[in-house]
């Protein structure tokens, strides 16, 4: 009961499940929330269990308010603490920038809803907990995209941008809770891989680490070692935007 407690959205995979063994290993108890891979999530707890940690998981669509509010309250019930919210979770429609057609308006709005809308919700729900805690941060997942006008479509682009800015406007609402943003590049992993198809992400991977400046590109760990920095080494620091993209945005 002693242990910090952390909410991850989307722990099932990537960039979610690389931050959940990491603050496992590091002593924390997590709750994970996923939208729709209930098993893969519990595959991911199991890992954290093994290292450790207690685990809730729970199936939460973080774009439906009353699911943030259950998250939360939730974990409140198991634990009666809440020390940092990890909002990762997260989704696109991949279509090329120029092709104007291939966005609806229902595209963008349930882009923006699990993109910035679920992120504030979460939030939301969650102020009242983290005011409790002499820890409390918020690290929002946002990306590259956000800052430079590259990513898988306008509308996630769009989406992620709006939680760039949210994310300082948040920090100066809600001090002392730190509130930060994490902006990966090209993440390597199945979620990318199986969105822009097996030849169009090699042909990105390799391009991106032949022209970027560290000659690499992004993975889970990277960014969840990037969370942590956030969570539990940052404390002089809110409002601030953390990109990891070996060097990309410089060119």
């Amino acid at each position: 009961m002693n242990k910090p407690v952390a909410i991850i959205t989307g722990a099932s995979r990537g960039v979610g499940k690389a931050v959940a063994i990491m603050l496992a290993e590091k002593g924390w108890n997590l709750t994970l929330t996923c939208s729709s891979s209930l098993k893969e999530a519990e595959k991911v707890a199991k890992e954290c269990n093994d290292l450790g940690a207690e685990t809730l998981v729970l199936v939460s669509d973080v774009s439906n308010d009353l699911k943030c509010r259950e998250t939360v309250d939730v974990t409140i019930e198991k634990w009666n603490k809440l020390d940092t919210l990890i909002n990762n979770a997260g989704r696109t429609v991949f279509n090329a920038h120029e092709n104007m057609s291939g966005l609806t308006t229902e595209d963008f709005v349930e882009i923006y809803k699990t993109n910035t809308v679920g992120p504030y919700m979460m939030i939301k729900e969650s102020e009242k907990y983290l005011r409790k805690s002499p820890i409390a941060s918020v690290v929002n997942i946002a990306s590259i995209a956000g800052v430079i006008g590259v990513g898988s479509s306008i509308a996630y682009v769009a989406s992620k941008g709006a939680l760039v800015m949210m994310t300082k406007s948040l920090a100066k609402a809600l001090g002392p809770i730190r509130i930060n943003a994490i902006c990966p590049g090209f993440i390597e992993g199945e979620w990318l891989k199986s969105g822009l198809g097996d030849e169009a992400y090699e042909a990105t991977k390799s391009f991106i680490e032949s022209s970027t400046p560290l000659s690499m590109v992004c993975n889970p760990e990277k960014v969840a070692k990037g969370v942590f920095f956030f969570i539990e080494d940052a404390i002089a620091t809110t409002g601030e935007t953390l990109i990891l993209d070996g060097g990309f945005h410089l060119k």
